[in-house]
């Protein structure tokens, strides 16, 4: 579906631990903040940044700001995202603690630093110095206290794998009137996680990139699946091969499934946004809901499914 010039198009994935509709909520409301801001006279980057505060300010929210899922040890650690088409510029935060926006610090890293990816304590710093909202971050009693019960119950250094369901995304894709793309995307990623565990939402390439001769795309799920593959840089490339937004997230879930040992039960989804203004999404299990916007409405669409299984009335990536 085309648009006129005069619209703009964003594409929200919004795959939270509540139910289905709490989850459509929250990424319209995601959208809503972001057209807002395009109507204002703000550019995709502020659009991509503002929608996704509404998330991380909800402390409600499980999955994505300080509200979400602590790590094994008791630690809420931060993942988030940004990238820009003009430029292919691109900046990220893994394993922050207590900044109250890590898309706001992923965007500082891309345009005041020359790095792309700053982590852990070393991310935070750059934060306060940025101005960045924080918390107080007293971790050393909750680690001594995890490493404690973890020698006395013997984890495996896995970590928890036998609940990978315990984690979700939020990725927002926009296309500006002038045809340019931008998108971010943020999570508190798996809870229960190992301390220092870092998934794929903050990596360039696999919970997110950006083309601006193309398009964009953006990932949700178990994020060790979406990383082994370069998951939204398939989609991307795959768009550029001529594929529909759609047809493109369908192709690189098939293609995953087809190296995977797990098959289609490998729990990944994938909405993209090309530069016609065209949008799809895909999951490898069928249910996968996500929301759309545009100046003229907004909406939430369910995706098709390469798998036979149903998401089910948690939605998102649960299991």
């Amino acid at each position: 579906m085309n648009y006129l010039d005069n619209s703009y198009t964003l594409n929200s994935i919004n795959t939270f631990n509540a139910a289905v509709n709490s989850d459509v909520k929250a990424g319209l409301s995601a959208n809503d903040a972001a057209l807002k801001t395009l109507l204002g006279g703000g550019t995709i980057l502020d659009a991509v940044e503002q929608g996704i505060h509404v998330p991380e300010s909800d402390r409600g929210n499980s999955s994505v700001g300080l509200g979400g899922l602590p790590n094994a040890a008791g630690v809420v650690q931060l993942d988030a995202c940004i990238m820009s088409g003009p430029g292919h510029r691109a900046g990220s935060v893994a394993a922050i603690e207590g900044i109250r926006h890590p898309i706001s610090a992923a965007r500082r890293v891309m345009e005041k630093t020359p790095h792309v990816m700053l982590v852990g304590e070393g991310a935070r710093m750059f934060a306060i110095e940025e101005g960045l909202e924080s918390v107080e971050n007293n971790t050393a009693e909750r680690y001594e206290a995890w490493r404690k019960k973890r020698a006395a119950a013997k984890v495996p250094a896995k970590g928890s794998e036998k609940n990978p369901g315990n984690h979700d995304t939020i990725a927002l894709l926009v296309l500006g009137t002038d045809g340019s793309i931008a998108g971010g995307c943020s999570t508190s990623g798996w809870g229960g996680k190992l301390p220092g565990r870092v998934g794929d939402s903050p990596i360039i390439g696999s919970g997110l990139y950006v083309d601006n001769d193309v398009g964009a795309a953006g990932a949700t799920g178990l994020g060790e699946n979406v990383m082994r593959y370069c998951g939204s840089f398939l989609v991307v490339e795959l768009m550029r091969q001529g594929l529909s937004p759609e047809e493109a997230c369908l192709e690189a879930i098939r293609r995953i499934a087809r190296k995977d040992p797990k098959g289609a039960g490998i729990s990944v989804s994938f909405v993209a946004l090309d530069k016609k203004g065209r949008y799809g999404a895909a999951g490898s299990a069928k249910g996968f809901q996500f929301a759309v916007a545009t100046k003229t409405s907004s909406r939430v669409l369910t995706a098709p499914g390469v798998g036979k299984l149903d998401i089910g009335p948690e939605g998102g990536n649960r299991k």
